[in-house]
Protein backbone atom coordinates (compact mmCIF):
# COMPACT_ATOMS: atom_id res chain seq x y z
CA UNK A 1 0.00 0.00 0.00
CA UNK A 2 2.59 1.92 0.88
CA UNK A 3 4.65 1.73 -2.29
CA UNK A 4 1.36 2.59 -4.18
CA UNK A 5 1.11 5.50 -2.12
CA UNK A 6 4.41 6.69 -3.36
CA UNK A 7 3.75 5.88 -6.62
CA UNK A 8 0.72 8.14 -6.62
CA UNK A 9 2.28 11.22 -5.42
CA UNK A 10 5.55 10.44 -7.66
CA UNK A 11 3.08 10.69 -10.99
CA UNK A 12 1.01 13.42 -9.39
CA UNK A 13 4.71 15.61 -9.08
CA UNK A 14 5.44 14.60 -12.75
CA UNK A 15 1.92 15.69 -14.03
CA UNK A 16 2.40 18.66 -11.93
CA UNK A 17 5.76 19.54 -13.60
CA UNK A 18 4.65 19.25 -17.06
CA UNK A 19 1.99 21.73 -16.74
CA UNK A 20 4.55 23.99 -15.24
CA UNK A 21 5.14 27.10 -17.91
CA UNK A 22 8.78 26.84 -18.93
CA UNK A 23 10.56 29.59 -17.65
CA UNK A 24 10.73 32.81 -19.97
CA UNK A 25 13.96 33.82 -21.76
CA UNK A 26 15.37 37.29 -20.29
CA UNK A 27 14.48 39.97 -23.08
CA UNK A 28 17.16 41.38 -25.03
CA UNK A 29 18.28 44.51 -23.99
CA UNK A 30 17.29 48.17 -25.91
CA UNK A 31 20.74 48.01 -28.20
CA UNK A 32 21.84 51.41 -29.19
CA UNK A 33 23.94 52.32 -32.24
CA UNK A 34 27.21 51.58 -30.98
CA UNK A 35 28.67 55.72 -31.69
CA UNK A 36 27.88 59.22 -30.02
CA UNK A 37 24.07 60.79 -30.02
CA UNK A 38 23.29 62.16 -33.35
CA UNK A 39 26.23 60.41 -35.10
CA UNK A 40 25.15 58.80 -38.74
CA UNK A 41 27.30 56.08 -39.48
CA UNK A 42 27.08 53.55 -42.62
CA UNK A 43 26.58 50.10 -41.61
CA UNK A 44 26.92 47.04 -43.97
CA UNK A 45 26.05 43.64 -43.42
CA UNK A 46 26.42 40.93 -46.17
CA UNK A 47 26.33 36.84 -46.28
CA UNK A 48 29.69 36.05 -46.62
CA UNK A 49 30.64 38.04 -43.70
CA UNK A 50 32.27 36.13 -40.68
CA UNK A 51 29.81 35.80 -38.94
CA UNK A 52 26.93 36.44 -40.50
CA UNK A 53 25.46 38.85 -39.06
CA UNK A 54 27.99 41.14 -38.11
CA UNK A 55 27.83 44.97 -39.05
CA UNK A 56 30.23 46.94 -40.52
CA UNK A 57 30.63 50.51 -39.73
CA UNK A 58 32.02 52.97 -41.86
CA UNK A 59 31.96 56.94 -42.21
CA UNK A 60 34.34 59.79 -43.59
CA UNK A 61 37.83 59.75 -41.79
CA UNK A 62 36.55 57.44 -39.30
CA UNK A 63 39.74 56.52 -37.93
CA UNK A 64 40.29 57.36 -33.90
CA UNK A 65 36.23 58.08 -34.10
CA UNK A 66 35.14 57.04 -30.52
CA UNK A 67 32.91 53.57 -30.40
CA UNK A 68 30.52 53.61 -27.36
CA UNK A 69 28.86 51.24 -25.64
CA UNK A 70 25.13 49.96 -26.80
CA UNK A 71 23.85 48.93 -24.07
CA UNK A 72 24.84 48.67 -20.20
CA UNK A 73 26.52 45.74 -19.74
CA UNK A 74 30.00 44.72 -17.88
CA UNK A 75 33.21 44.65 -19.59
CA UNK A 76 34.45 40.96 -19.96
CA UNK A 77 36.86 40.93 -22.76
CA UNK A 78 39.77 43.41 -24.06
CA UNK A 79 41.65 41.40 -26.45
CA UNK A 80 44.40 42.39 -28.45
CA UNK A 81 45.05 39.46 -30.94
CA UNK A 82 47.92 41.67 -33.02
CA UNK A 83 47.44 41.47 -36.92
CA UNK A 84 44.91 38.21 -36.76
CA UNK A 85 41.14 38.12 -36.71
CA UNK A 86 39.58 41.25 -34.49
CA UNK A 87 42.86 42.25 -33.92
CA UNK A 88 42.01 44.87 -30.46
CA UNK A 89 38.38 44.17 -29.44
CA UNK A 90 36.15 44.32 -26.73
CA UNK A 91 32.97 42.25 -25.49
CA UNK A 92 30.82 43.26 -22.92
CA UNK A 93 28.12 41.09 -21.10
CA UNK A 94 24.61 42.43 -20.87
CA UNK A 95 23.35 39.66 -19.05
CA UNK A 96 20.66 36.79 -19.69
CA UNK A 97 23.19 35.37 -22.23
CA UNK A 98 23.51 39.03 -24.49
CA UNK A 99 26.79 40.17 -25.64
CA UNK A 100 28.12 42.62 -28.19
CA UNK A 101 31.45 42.60 -29.73
CA UNK A 102 33.81 45.92 -30.93
CA UNK A 103 36.64 45.07 -33.13
CA UNK A 104 39.42 46.38 -35.09
CA UNK A 105 39.97 48.98 -32.41
CA UNK A 106 42.47 51.70 -32.51
CA UNK A 107 42.76 51.20 -28.57
CA UNK A 108 40.95 50.68 -25.26
CA UNK A 109 39.27 52.73 -23.09
CA UNK A 110 37.78 50.34 -20.33
CA UNK A 111 38.74 47.44 -18.52
CA UNK A 112 37.82 43.49 -17.24
CA UNK A 113 35.40 43.40 -14.85
CA UNK A 114 34.01 47.63 -15.83
CA UNK A 115 30.52 48.50 -15.01
CA UNK A 116 29.52 50.66 -18.00
CA UNK A 117 26.60 52.93 -19.10
CA UNK A 118 24.75 53.65 -22.64
CA UNK A 119 27.24 56.10 -24.58
CA UNK A 120 30.56 55.05 -22.52
CA UNK A 121 33.43 55.46 -24.83
CA UNK A 122 35.11 52.14 -24.88
CA UNK A 123 37.77 52.60 -28.17
CA UNK A 124 38.11 53.89 -30.98
CA UNK A 125 37.72 53.21 -34.58
CA UNK A 126 40.39 51.62 -36.53
CA UNK A 127 41.87 48.71 -38.54
CA UNK A 128 43.96 46.34 -36.41
CA UNK A 129 44.00 42.59 -36.96
CA UNK A 130 42.61 41.00 -40.32
CA UNK A 131 40.71 44.82 -41.28
CA UNK A 132 42.11 46.17 -44.68
CA UNK A 133 40.65 49.64 -43.53
CA UNK A 134 39.57 51.60 -40.72
CA UNK A 135 35.92 50.55 -39.60
CA UNK A 136 34.17 49.26 -36.45
CA UNK A 137 33.12 45.09 -36.88
CA UNK A 138 29.89 45.04 -34.54
CA UNK A 139 28.08 41.60 -33.56
CA UNK A 140 25.22 41.35 -31.15
CA UNK A 141 25.56 37.85 -29.32
CA UNK A 142 23.10 35.13 -27.34
CA UNK A 143 24.82 32.48 -25.47
CA UNK A 144 27.43 32.82 -27.94
CA UNK A 145 25.82 32.48 -31.60
CA UNK A 146 25.64 35.94 -33.18
CA UNK A 147 22.11 37.32 -33.87
CA UNK A 148 20.71 39.61 -36.37
CA UNK A 149 21.57 42.94 -34.96
CA UNK A 150 18.78 45.11 -33.87
CA UNK A 151 18.85 48.89 -32.64
CA UNK A 152 15.87 50.07 -30.26
CA UNK A 153 14.13 46.83 -31.04
CA UNK A 154 14.40 47.25 -34.86
CA UNK A 155 16.05 44.72 -37.15
CA UNK A 156 18.90 45.91 -38.77
CA UNK A 157 19.14 45.90 -42.71
CA UNK A 158 20.16 42.13 -44.01
CA UNK A 159 21.45 42.22 -46.19
CA UNK A 160 23.12 45.62 -47.85
CA UNK A 161 24.06 49.03 -46.34
CA UNK A 162 22.10 51.19 -44.62
CA UNK A 163 22.55 54.58 -42.94
CA UNK A 164 22.22 54.46 -39.11
CA UNK A 165 21.70 57.67 -36.80
CA UNK A 166 22.65 57.09 -32.82
CA UNK A 167 20.00 58.38 -30.28
CA UNK A 168 23.05 56.71 -27.60
CA UNK A 169 22.68 58.70 -24.12
CA UNK A 170 21.01 61.62 -26.17
CA UNK A 171 19.09 61.94 -22.77
CA UNK A 172 22.30 63.09 -20.89
CA UNK A 173 23.19 66.89 -21.13
CA UNK A 174 26.73 66.30 -19.11
CA UNK A 175 29.50 64.56 -19.82
CA UNK A 176 32.68 63.98 -17.85
CA UNK A 177 36.70 64.25 -18.64
CA UNK A 178 39.70 63.97 -17.11
CA UNK A 179 42.37 66.19 -17.18
CA UNK A 180 45.49 65.15 -18.42
CA UNK A 181 48.76 68.18 -18.02
CA UNK A 182 51.62 65.80 -18.07
CA UNK A 183 51.92 67.18 -14.27
CA UNK A 184 51.34 70.44 -14.19
CA UNK A 185 47.88 71.69 -12.65
CA UNK A 186 45.31 73.06 -15.03
CA UNK A 187 44.05 76.73 -14.70
CA UNK A 188 40.47 77.68 -14.85
CA UNK A 189 39.77 81.32 -16.07
CA UNK A 190 36.36 82.79 -15.29
CA UNK A 191 35.61 82.46 -19.35
CA UNK A 192 36.23 80.76 -22.23
CA UNK A 193 39.94 82.01 -23.29
CA UNK A 194 43.35 82.90 -21.53
CA UNK A 195 42.64 86.87 -21.39
CA UNK A 196 40.14 85.80 -18.43
CA UNK A 197 41.20 85.84 -14.84
CA UNK A 198 42.36 82.98 -13.39
CA UNK A 199 40.16 81.56 -10.66
CA UNK A 200 41.62 78.80 -9.17
CA UNK A 201 43.29 75.39 -11.01
CA UNK A 202 41.83 72.02 -11.63
CA UNK A 203 44.67 68.93 -11.13
CA UNK A 204 46.29 66.50 -13.24
CA UNK A 205 44.67 63.41 -13.42
CA UNK A 206 41.25 64.76 -11.88
CA UNK A 207 37.57 64.19 -13.44
CA UNK A 208 35.92 66.91 -14.24
CA UNK A 209 31.83 67.33 -14.96
CA UNK A 210 31.25 69.33 -18.17
CA UNK A 211 28.17 71.48 -17.86
CA UNK A 212 28.08 73.01 -21.53
CA UNK A 213 31.15 73.82 -24.53
CA UNK A 214 31.37 77.09 -26.36
CA UNK A 215 34.92 78.60 -28.15
CA UNK A 216 37.05 81.01 -27.14
CA UNK A 217 40.98 81.83 -27.28
CA UNK A 218 42.75 78.35 -29.37
CA UNK A 219 45.23 76.32 -27.21
CA UNK A 220 47.35 73.60 -27.85
CA UNK A 221 47.59 71.10 -25.21
CA UNK A 222 47.71 67.72 -24.63
CA UNK A 223 45.50 66.98 -27.30
CA UNK A 224 46.55 69.17 -30.02
CA UNK A 225 44.80 72.71 -30.83
CA UNK A 226 41.53 73.65 -30.07
CA UNK A 227 39.41 76.65 -29.32
CA UNK A 228 36.95 74.84 -27.73
CA UNK A 229 36.29 75.76 -23.63
CA UNK A 230 34.82 73.55 -21.36
CA UNK A 231 32.49 75.45 -18.21
CA UNK A 232 32.92 72.62 -15.63
CA UNK A 233 31.24 75.17 -12.94
CA UNK A 234 29.58 78.91 -12.70
CA UNK A 235 32.32 81.12 -13.94
CA UNK A 236 34.62 78.33 -14.40
CA UNK A 237 36.52 77.58 -17.71
CA UNK A 238 39.20 75.15 -18.71
CA UNK A 239 40.56 74.61 -22.13
CA UNK A 240 39.21 71.08 -23.90
CA UNK A 241 42.61 70.89 -25.43
CA UNK A 242 43.75 69.54 -22.24
CA UNK A 243 40.66 67.40 -20.98
CA UNK A 244 40.12 63.83 -22.46
CA UNK A 245 36.41 63.59 -23.09
CA UNK A 246 36.59 60.11 -25.95
CA UNK A 247 35.64 63.00 -28.71
CA UNK A 248 37.62 64.56 -31.07
CA UNK A 249 35.69 68.20 -31.50
CA UNK A 250 32.69 68.70 -29.51
CA UNK A 251 30.90 66.47 -27.45
CA UNK A 252 27.21 65.53 -29.14
CA UNK A 253 24.97 65.39 -26.58
CA UNK A 254 26.13 68.19 -24.28
CA UNK A 255 24.82 71.74 -25.13
CA UNK A 256 26.57 75.16 -26.15
CA UNK A 257 27.00 77.47 -23.62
Amino acid sequence: MRRRWFSLVAAGLLVAATLLPAAPAMAAPTFKVPFPCGQSWSGQTRSDHSPAYAIDFNRTDDLGDPVVASAPGTVDRVTDLGGTSYGKYVRIDHGGGYTTYYAHLNGFNVSVGQSISYGKVIGWVGSTGGSTGPHLHYEQRLNGNDIQARFNGTLALYWGTKTYTSDNNCSSTTATGTVNTAGADLTVRSGPGTGYTAVGSVADGATVTIYCQTSGTTVTGTYGTSSIWDRIGSGRYVSDAYVQTGYDGYIPNVPRC
